[in-house]
């Protein structure tokens, strides 16, 4: 699988999952549980409904998180298997220095 196509589906995955969590009602009850609203929701298959979102953020959340790892395997490193360094070190030859001496041409203060 390419690299792009790993971006593609992280994509979908990413907005899915924002547009889950944008729907579901916070566990508090935040401000309508203190008005009078929180007793609504156990009406009808409004948990149902909880239990599958929570589910399916869960799911996504999950699936994300191995798209993500997985990706690295898909990025293209230019097909060099083996050390560079050893094929950057091809015709260089193997010689001694000459030994540094010091500079006696100038004149001592």
């Amino acid at each position: 699988m390419s690299y792009n196509l790993f971006l593609v589906i992280i994509l979908l995955v990413a907005v899915i999952l924002i547009l889950i969590i944008m729907v579901q009602n916070p566990k508090g009850g935040g401000l309508s549980s203190s008005f009078g609203g929180g007793g609504a929701q156990s009406l009808g298959g409004v948990q149902n409904t909880n239990n599958f979102l929570d589910k399916t953020t869960w799911t996504l959340a999950i699936s994300l998180f191995a798209l993500i790892l997985l990706s690295n395997f898909s990025i293209d490193r230019g097909g060099n298997k083996g050390p560079i360094l050893k094929e950057t070190l091809n015709g260089i030859e193997a010689t001694t220095p000459a030994p540094v001496t010091p500079d006696t041409t100038k004149e001592s203060e």
